[in-house]
């Protein structure tokens, strides 16, 4: 039995709830979860955790049912027996973008939260200027993205203030659209939270200020100067009169990550039995969150192999722009987290994979995987070979923006030069290296300049350190060997497996460093990295770098970023 210190880590996603407990030594004590469909899909009248207004391409979800969960999962714990009054610290992750709008009553109900005036839900119903959270699947913002991406000149001017241009579901464009579309529910609200700070609010027994890492969600923080955006929160506002009310809304952003906010409420404590000296840690997004669920050093890099793919790399480097997004590291100050979104991911290598021939055994992926490793690099067969290079799209893609539809290029394998479009379509063993690799080839363009060089003394290019591979995808050896081929890791790409908890587990080491720090300095990932174990969570899958072959896909970034420059071009006139 455990007998040392526990921490919580909630992870509040668009379907669940779900709460793991680690020990100090980041052991998995307990865990529980509510699924909203499941759980309480008829009662809310909810579809995959939401509700949708088609007509106008609103997505939200009845914060009441974020309530409810809390009381049915802390139960859940209870009853296994989990130990909760050896609990010390409680964090969590969240579904980014998302935003609640709490009344006046809000913050003084929270206070005044006990156990015997019923459940949260209960206690907490005229605590809300809106009923619903808006979800980060929202699309009904589009004019509002339109002012964002025109008010300081330009998209690459609000992705330098913010981080990103503007997108439909950034918190930002949202609450503006409020003001617009609802002014009585905008008027009548007192504070904004975002839903990590919204839940870290609910444990705090007070409106929690929002998270560092979180708030660059907004389109509405200035990264480089650590302050709201006074242009920005007058367009949001609308105009400069509006400004003193919309700070007010919003509070004040914690800077750092780690330490406590304070104990958490006594509600917790008469009908849980949680210790009164549990502390309530800063909670983030679940983006951020992904990057904590392992020690992710500067220049690692975590690409998810997903229906859509996302590639994730720690970088001490601040180089923003429009087709990518920069947020501040959730733990370590001076760092940031880096990602690209692309909706072709996995969906896209199906289409070309289920134009092969069935295969005759039981894995639907073993002819795409003998058709990838048969073909070499670029399809280049012998010298004077010229590269072949492609973009697949059966959706319109986000990175770069374009429609969908597929294009096929070549150029001169030995430095890029001579782009021409393909003259005709290629077989589909050759599409199939080609698509992966041209997956690899975006992320590598983008992730280059933040790279600076290779390892003091190694004679390397510069590459990431190690490629963590998360998602269906990551179980392909051919994916590993072409993303290892084409972005390096030097060392090496690995599989990493957490159970589908990475957001949860991030928010329980989170909670553990910003309590067990031994200094303010002490970063998340050194304090992390003394406990994490690798052994069964991590497997490596391929070697990375190899010399000579990560230098023949470099020749040809500068002709791919001209295929896609070309294919915009078109796309835009």
């Amino acid at each position: 039995m455990n007998s040392g210190p526990l921490y919580i880590g909630f992870d509040l996603s668009t379907q669940q709830l779900k709460a793991i407990v680690v020990s100090s030594d980041l052991k998995v004590v307990s865990e529980a979860k509510v699924d909203f469909d499941a759980d309480f899909g008829p009662k809310y009248g909810i579809t995959k955790g939401v509700k949708t207004n088609e007509e106008e391409g609103e997505v939200f979800a009845p914060v009441a049912m974020w309530l409810e969960a809390v009381d049915l999962v802390l139960s859940r714990l209870v009853e296994k027996k989990c130990p909760v009054a050896d609990i010390r610290g409680i964090s969590g992750s969240c579904q980014q973008h998302g935003s609640v709008f709490w009344a006046a009553p809000g913050d003084p109900g929270l206070k005044a939260l006990s156990k015997d005036k019923g459940s949260l839900q209960e206690q907490l119903k005229d605590a809300f200027a809106y009923e619903f959270g808006p979800n980060w699947q929202d699309h009904s913002t589009q004019a509002e993205c339109d002012f964002y991406d025109q008010h300081l000149g330009s998209k690459q001017k609000l992705a330098d203030v913010t981080g990103s241009a503007a997108h439909h579901r950034f918190t930002g464009t949202q609450i503006m659209r409020m003001r617009r579309r609802r002014p009585e529910v905008y008027q009548k609200t007192a504070r904004i939270s975002l839903v990590s700070s919204f839940l870290a609010s609910v444990f705090l027994g007070a409106i929690a200020p929002m998270d560092i890492s979180d708030v660059t969600g907004m389109n509405l923080w200035d990264i480089s100067n650590a302050k709201w955006s006074e242009e920005l929160l007058e367009l949001c506002a609308g105009g400069k009169d509006g400004v003193p009310d919309l700070r007010k809304k919003l509070g004040d952003v914690r800077l750092d990550g780690g330490g406590s906010m304070g104990g958490i409420s006594q509600y917790f404590v008469d009908k849980y039995g949680f210790s009164p000296d549990c502390q309530v840690v800063p909670f983030t997004g679940d983006n951020p969150a992904t990057i904590l669920a392992l020690p992710l050093r500067p220049m690692d890099a975590i690409v998810s192999l997903g229906t859509s793919s996302t590639f994730l790399m720690i970088t001490h480097t601040y180089k923003p722009h429009p087709s990518y997004h920069f947020m501040n590291h959730p733990c370590n100050p001076g760092q940031y987290m880096f990602m690209l979104c692309y909706k072709n991911g996995g969906l896209a290598r199906e289409k070309v994979r289920d134009r092969l021939p069935k295969p005759d055994g039981p894995d639907p992926w073993a002819n795409f995987n003998k058709s990838v490793m048969a073909t070499p690099p670029l399809d280049v067969q012998a010298e004077g070979d010229r590269a072949k290079l492609g973009l697949y799209f059966p959706l319109p893609e986000i990175v770069p923006n374009i429609k969908a539809g597929t294009w096929r290029y070549t150029s001169k394998a030995e430095d890029g030069s001579d782009l021409q479009k393909a003259q005709e379509e290629w077989k589909t063993e050759t599409d199939a290296r080609i698509i992966v690799e041209s997956q690899a080839l975006s992320m590598r363009l983008r992730s280059h300049s933040l790279l600076g060089s290779g390892p003091p003394g190694s004679g390397l290019p510069a590459q990431p350190r190690r490629i963590y591979l998360v998602g269906g995808g990551s179980l392909n050896p051919a994916i590993s060997r072409v993303l290892g081929d084409v972005l390096g890791g030097t060392d090496g790409v690995y599989k990493l497996d957490v159970g589908g908890n990475a957001c949860a587990l991030g928010g329980a080491y989170k909670a553990v460093w910003a309590l067990e720090r031994r200094t303010d300095r002490e970063t998340f990932d050194e304090l992390i990295a003394e406990r994490w174990q690798e052994e069964g969570a991590i497997q490596k899958v391929d070697d990375g770098y190899r010399d000579g072959i990560f230098q023949q896909y470099g020749k040809v970034v500068p002709a791919f970023e001209k295929m896609e420059q070309e294919i915009l071009q078109v796309a835009h006139n």
